[in-house]
């Protein structure tokens, strides 16, 4: 068996595989629409955490309730949910994050039928004493409550396993993003994506499974060409990518690293399985690369990019954001000036979620590649 086709069969289908996950296990399925949903208290719980990451159809249902200017993402994901497209959900969790996520939590509470529902209102500013102080009581809350909906207490074993779980996760993903980034050839772009969707969508005992066997390999492969593309870096929030990665490599690109809310931010950062689990946890929220929801200082993001674009060193950068995202186009001015001062080419390209690559999106990749 191709050790990629289990992550593209569960990214072909995901409601399908969630369904099956549930009628096989008897397990409950808790829907997430951020990263900063806390994953560590769903796995402890015996559940399986399933990313929304928007519409699977047309959006008609959710314009009854949305602007025309709400994001993609929030559009879609009302859809699914109003559509009925998500019945097999135990449960949703939404943490505050953007305004847009935190509208859509009172609009889903109200007309969603997907379970229960939980707000995790998280801090905005988080590098302060009290920030750190809020965010643990707001995780030893979400674990008692999410103990009353799910109908399971979470011991401090469970949770153990649970960190030691992510954490192996996040160690092979680690190695994974060394392999891409030291050799780019090893691996193409979409083989990449599709684990890293994957990886909200999986049981993940099993998908650390196939993980490893993917990183095995890969590293197991001495004789394979590294390529000569340009190396690019992507940088944004969209989340159910379109495929992206194809015309990148066609004209000439090869994708070394991201920011991505589906990529990196969410897979990488180990929890300290000493002391306080719960304490460990809220520290790897606090401490992880910041989402432009959140807040650390003026300048935190675009100094974390620069950082990141060097490490991998990416010769562009192309920023990929949702039409209508505010929280990244108001980033966008100054972590662009920041790319430039470090003579950093960019390319900003904002998109809808399901859209396919057309021809245009080609173009200026050719001519991004050209230019660098």
């Amino acid at each position: 068996m191709d050790v990629m086709q289990p992550f593209y069969e569960v990214c072909a289908d995901p409601s399908a595989y969630a369904r099956n996950w549930k009628a096989r296990t008897g397990g409950k399925v808790v829907g997430t629409l951020c990263s900063y949903a806390p994953e560590e208290l769903i796995l402890a719980a015996g559940a399986l955490g399933f990313r929304i990451v928007g519409g699977s159809g047309a959006i008609s249902k959710a314009d009854a309730h949305l602007q025309a200017y709400s994001c993609s993402l929030v559009r879609g994901a009302l859809e699914d949910a109003l559509s009925n497209r998500l019945d097999f959900l135990d449960g949703t969790i939404f943490p505050h994050t953007c305004d847009s996520i935190q509208r859509l939590s009172d609009i889903w509470r109200m007309n969603a039928r997907t379970g229960f529902h939980l707000d995790v209102v998280l801090p905005v500013k988080l590098n302060t004493d009290s920030a750190r102080e809020y965010m643990t009581a707001v995780m030893r809350k979400a674990r008692s409550e999410l103990e009353n909906l799910l109908g399971k207490g979470i011991t401090d074993d469970d949770l153990r396993q649970a960190v030691e779980t992510c954490n192996r996760i996040r160690a092979k993903m680690k190695a994974l993003y060394t392999i891409r980034r030291d050799c780019p050839g090893a691996i193409v772009g979409k083989d990449v994506h599709a684990i890293a969707r994957a990886a909200m969508l999986m049981d993940r005992n099993d998908f650390l499974k196939y993980l490893s066997a993917v990183v095995d390999r890969l590293a197991a492969s001495a004789d394979v060409s590294c390529g000569d593309g340009k190396r690019i870096f992507l940088s944004g929030g969209v989340c159910n990518l379109p495929d992206i990665y194809g015309p990148i490599e066609a004209a000439g690109g090869a994708v070394v690293g991201d920011d991505l809310c589906t990529g990196s931010r969410q897979l990488l950062g180990a929890i300290d399985v000493q002391g306080d689990l719960i304490e460990a946890i809220s520290r790897r929220y606090m401490e992880r690369a910041v989402c432009p929801a959140k807040h650390t200082g003026v300048s935190t993001r675009g100094e974390e990019l620069v950082r990141l674009v060097s490490q991998v060193k990416a010769q562009g950068v192309i920023f990929l954001y949702l039409k209508f995202c505010d929280p990244h186009a108001f980033d966008y001015p100054y972590l662009k000036d920041m790319l430039t001062a470090e003579g950093i080419p960019t390319l900003l390209m904002e998109l809808e979620e399901q859209t396919a690559s057309d021809g245009q999106f080609q173009t200026r990749c050719e001519a991004f590649m050209e230019m660098l």
